[in-house]
């Protein structure tokens, strides 16, 4: 098969990552004639968090928050597709299921990535560099055999970047030693499902973090324990094991239309803001929240209780090793004033992702780039990185802009929507027209129009359309 780096013509649109997002973005550009496209990802196929893929979890959103379905419902790339070609329709038909299983999901995006001619795994993106003279970025980039080591050298040229970077595994700062180590029984969240057995052969486990992902292992750890003898606790720094917010109107905060008040808010109020939204995104599912308590109280029918812990308010000092199978956590209750040492044998770690850093990727842009107060990148309304005006293309993100565009920057609902705006900032047309309201809310009051503010950003740079 021919790879991009073996044409002569240089591309219009590069995508560095082929998670969800990038994968969005792909199957739409897909029947874009006009529109020459690549997509690079160093991993020698697609999974989507592996790791987290336990029995039974389901998405946190809707079956119509597929790759393309709220761009376009007329794609060949959608779930319900997917699922005609598996010859499966009328079972799920059947199921009445409108949140699919995780494991469900990640087949889906296998299907879609196997089947798009554009996008090439085994494609490690190394620097980036803008080649001012012919106006195009230079990508070099590293070819990987299956078994991830270098095999050749290559640059792609290209007149747009999309970066899809996805996230990395958070560990906080008094853990990391310990889950460095090779040997400590301290694993992530990210690694559940592959540390499973072995994490359940200690006698005593402890969950950190009281997001969904956290929620998750606590119960299927506590299926798997003796009635009376669980040995699990679960902390958490926030101040309740508490739902996802998860109302109808709630919900309207993850539309384009909250998008756009949340990026023309100041920088301090923004920041100032996001934090306090964690309910919106970090909580827990009313489902899974309900199926852990009806899980307690039936260990209560004898009439004992649970061997469990469960303590919100709590943050980890610092923790150390006790010989080869016993990590101390020190523990300090802020609301409370106390601290106190909880012995355990093993540890998950439920405690969030956090932006892939662009700043090796990009080293050479950092010129370009401008910044905000805190030296983030600027992203203006379009998902574009703002840059010095001498530089004529775009560079898109996907997933690293919470900063100016909200709680919905993660958010799988959004993907189409966020597709079909960077495809046409790109092509300078408009192949999928974008909705003119998305919410019954009003997030803002309306500006009269002789105060409306004008938009100074710089216009959306055309890709080349080969003759169309």
């Amino acid at each position: 098969m021919t790879t991009p780096e073996d044409q002569q013509q240089p591309l219009d649109l590069l995508g560095i990552g082929i998670g969800p997002f990038n994968l969005s973005l792909a199957a739409l550009a897909d029947p874009l004639p006009y529109l020459n496209a690549a997509f690079y990802d160093q991993r020698q196929d697609f999974n989507w968090h592996p790791g987290q893929l336990i029995d039974g979890t389901t998405l946190q959103v809707p079956f119509l928050a597929d790759l393309v379905t709220l761009a376009d419902p007329a794609s060949p790339w959608t779930f319900l597709n997917y699922l005609k070609s598996r010859d499966r329709l009328f079972p799920f038909y059947f199921a009445e299921r409108f949140h699919i299983h995780r494991a469900e999901y990640d087949a889906y995006c296998r299907w879609v990535a196997q089947a798009l001619p554009t996008t090439h795994f085994g494609h490690q993106a190394d620097t980036v560099r803008w080649n001012p003279g012919r106006g195009l970025f230079e990508v070099d980039h590293t070819r990987l055999d299956a078994g991830g080591q270098a095999e050749a050298l290559g640059r792609t040229l290209t007149r747009n970047l999309v970066l899809g970077l996805g996230t990395a595994p958070y560990v906080p700062e008094p853990l990391r030693p310990l889950a460095e180590a090779p040997t400590a029984p301290i694993v992530h969240s990210a690694d559940y499902v592959k540390q499973r057995e072995r994490i359940l052969t200690a006698e005593h486990i402890t969950v950190v973090g009281s997001g969904q992902s956290g929620a998750e292992v606590f119960l299927d750890l506590l299926r798997t324990r003796p009635v009376g003898r669980e040995r699990l606790t679960w902390i958490a720094r926030t101040p309740a094991f508490a739902p996802m917010e998860y109302s109808k109107l709630g919900l309207e905060h993850f539309t384009p239309d909250y998008t756009r008040f949340f990026h023309g808010l100041a920088e301090p109020v923004r920041d100032k803001l996001l934090p306090q939204q964690w309910q919106l995104h970090k909580g827990i599912d009313h489902a899974t929240i309900n199926a852990i308590h009806d899980e307690l109280y039936r260990r209560t029918l004898d009439g004992g209780w649970p061997d469990a812990t469960l303590t919100p308010g709590v943050t980890v000092r610092t923790a150390g090793r006790l010989g080869t199978n016993a990590i101390e956590l020190h523990l300090e209750h802020e609301q409370q004033n106390t601290r106190s040492r909880l012995t355990t044998n093993a540890v998950i770690l439920a405690t969030g992702y956090r932006e892939r850093p662009l700043g090796a990727l990009l080293s050479p842009l950092h010129p370009y780039i401008r910044r905000d107060s805190a030296g983030r990148p600027k992203i203006d309304e379009h998902h574009r990185i703002v840059l010095d005006a001498s530089v004529t293309g775009a560079i898109h993100v996907q997933n690293a802009e919470c900063h100016t565009h909200g709680v919905g920057a993660p958010d799988l609902g959004l993907a189409a929507w966020r597709s079909s705006v960077i495809l046409n900032a790109i092509t300078g047309q408009t192949p999928y027209p974008l909705p003119t309201r998305t919410a019954f809310t009003t997030f803002g009051l309306t500006t009269p129009p002789q105060q409306s503010r004008i938009s100074s950003l710089p216009s959306a740079p055309r890709a080349a359309t080969h003759g169309s």
